[in-house]
């Protein structure tokens, strides 16, 4: 992708800011991180309006957007049209192939049931749905409950084996990737890749959402050198200064020093001149307009159960609870 001589900002759109993390989702934080190991400029923007939707994170660069459920991501997107690719000399190496793959299967699927499922959705209920009106989070909660059940495989009739499977594939991850990393400041080559990008944030998120009697927190503290691989790389890219616990986030064209932004740091620290609406653009507005009505929707239904029912939780299927025991 060729860029004009007057350069224009990248914008990363993500979930919120919680946690003492810029964004605590999972899906944005990778990417957040892996601009910042590129050392690649780029402003921060957050958008709470639609919080389960799957085109979250993505970036805008000019007419350029690549949405997060789009042709692999956005960090494919980003390395398949040249903008910033991290991994080209990584991505025939068998090891970092299969590294890769681990932390995006194994660990993501213990960070997933964790925020979910391990926590009751505490954490995750601060992370996506905080900003919306009561009912509207408990109902769209609860339906994101049972869709993980549903991906992760897990029903009443095995949840205990399943989640003991789940926490012994991330032990193993944990162990072999304490094996890779030893004392290095990265996996591979002593050079970042999205490989770091990946299990950087998973180490941060499980650190510093979960809490303190999680079995995956606890899983993860007994290998003290990712802990530490964890807090050195958090003081460069994400900790603007030793009194700042969330930093304001702009990335200077000029520089490949981060600095501070605007103190109103929710909003694009510098308007952009408008422009014509690509057709996803379009389609992810058009989607929105329907999220609304499900909103709406969400509530009376809420509301009409709430009122019918004796019993204090929220059944959306007959055939399963969607709390966990």
């Amino acid at each position: 992708m060729e860029q004009s001589q007057e350069r224009e900002d990248l914008t990363l759109v993500t979930r919120k800011p919680c946690f003492g993390l810029p964004t605590a989702c999972p899906t944005c934080l990778p990417i957040y991180i892996y601009l910042k190991l590129a050392r690649f400029p780029f402003l921060l923007d957050f958008n709470s309006s639609y919080p389960d939707s799957d085109q979250i994170p993505y970036v805008e660069l000019g007419t350029y957007v690549a949405y997060n459920n789009e042709n692999g991501g956005v960090i494919a997107r980003l390395k398949e049209d040249g903008i910033v690719d991290l991994d080209s000399e990584y991505q025939s190496i068998p090891d970092w192939i299969t590294t890769k793959a681990m932390i995006n299967s194994w660990l993501a699927d213990a960070l997933m049931y964790e925020l979910w499922l391990g926590t009751e959705g505490s954490s995750a209920r601060k992370i996506y749905f905080s900003d919306l009106a009561w009912p509207i989070g408990k109902v769209l909660l609860q339906l994101q409950i049972q869709k993980v059940k549903q991906q992760l495989g897990i029903n009443k009739d095995n949840i205990e084996r399943k989640e003991k499977e789940i926490y012994r594939r991330a032990n193993i991850a944990y162990g072999a990737l304490s094996s890779r990393l030893t004392e290095h400041y990265f996996l591979f080559e002593n050079s970042p890749s999205s490989v770091d990008a990946d299990l950087l944030a998973h180490v941060l998120i499980t650190l510093q959402v979960l809490p303190e009697t999680s079995v995956l927190r606890s899983k993860l503290l007994n290998h003290d050198n990712l802990v530490r691989y964890a807090e050195k790389h958090k003081v460069d890219l994400i900790e603007d200064g030793p009194s700042s616990s969330v930093p304001q986030f702009h990335s200077n064209p000029s520089s490949a020093t981060p600095r501070r932004g605007p103190p109103n740091w929710k909003s694009k620290p510098k308007t952009k001149p408008k422009r014509e609406k690509t057709k996803e653009e379009k389609t992810f507005r058009k989607r929105a307009k329907y999220f609304l009505a499900a909103q709406l929707f969400a509530v009376v239904l809420f509301l009409s159960v709430m009122g019918g029912s004796d019993s204090s939780e929220v059944e959306l299927d007959d055939e399963e609870d969607l709390s966990i025991e």
